[in-house]
């Protein structure tokens, strides 16, 4: 085995071949972001129909339970968890992909002044040590904001229908809405689970949700350069 062999492929030495390199590596981290992405929108593409099945559910007739939409918030809740974990990984590839097309394909098509010199040295490390660059928490709330906010708020303003409305109820009264506090509460109860916690419980998430949806993003990263982003 000779010494090129043991040591690899050969590295690219004319600017041709640097340029091809760069260009075949472009299209493979646009193929993973891409394949990220989808990851992404079909999470969300299940979580609208999780939303829209369980409504339909829920609200077509009084037989039907409040607790179902409250399983349409668990089960929204634990797709929003698996998004933000594959967002993790898309922003990753997406990052890549926008220091080549920010600092590389840009610079070909119309030069000017250099932003930052050391924009290779950026990929060439995620390359040799890839690491997430969001936390969990900023890819969390990120999504919450960009697709889950309007789910939760169609899920509560369902679920408050149908606590305290008679007519979507087993036990229907005649009346259109639920006059004493105490009754809401009753309504409000799932299974032996008093009514209190349950309430207490649907708003503690959406004190969660509104603090996400209110979050402001730190304006040091990409996300501060530029309206088109996901």
């Amino acid at each position: 085995m000779s010494a090129a062999e043991r040591n690899g492929p050969p590295l690219p030495m004319t600017s041709s071949e640097k340029v091809n390199a760069v260009i075949h590596y472009y299209r493979g981290e646009m193929g993973r972001m891409t394949s990220w992405r989808d990851r992404i929108d079909r999470t969300s593409n299940w979580a609208i129909t999780v939303v829209a099945a369980l409504l339909s559910i829920s609200l077509s007739t009084p037989t039907s339970h409040h607790g179902v939409i409250l399983f349409g918030m668990l089960i929204v809740s634990l797709l929003l968890l698996i998004e933000a974990r594959r967002y993790r990984f898309f922003d990753v590839y997406r990052s890549r992909v926008r220091q080549l097309e920010r600092y590389y394909f840009a610079q070909a098509l119309s030069p000017q002044a250099e932003l930052n010199a050391d924009w290779a040295a950026a990929i060439a490390q995620s390359l040799r040590k890839p690491t997430f660059l969001i936390s969990y928490r900023e890819a969390l709330f990120r999504r919450i904001r960009r697709n889950y906010t309007w789910m939760y708020l169609i899920l509560v303003l369902a679920w408050g229908l149908k606590i305290s409305s008679p007519k979507l109820l087993p036990d229907d009264t005649g009346a259109e809405v639920v006059s004493r506090w105490s009754d809401l509460i009753g309504n409000a109860a799932l299974g032996p689970v008093s009514g209190w916690i349950v309430l207490a419980s649907v708003g503690a998430l959406y004190a969660m949700i509104v603090t996400a949806s209110f979050y402001r993003e730190h304006a040091d990263d990409e996300f501060a350069i530029g309206d088109a982003h996901v």
